[in-house]
């Protein structure tokens, strides 16, 4: 139905959505990896005796 000299329009709503849960994703992965060491204990290496 669309004329032949036409372009397909950029979907930018779609291309923004990507971006902002993208965003969204790397924010709690952040976020999961800051909460992460402090429930865990912390131990220090231990030294391998020679």
């Amino acid at each position: 139905m669309q004329p032949e000299d036409t372009v397909a329009k950029p979907n930018y709503a779609f291309e923004k959505r990507q971006r902002e849960l993208e965003k969204k994703r790397k924010k709690q992965e952040k976020e999961q990896r800051k909460a992460a060491p402090q429930n865990a204990p912390v131990q220090p290496p231990v030294a391998e005796p020679k």
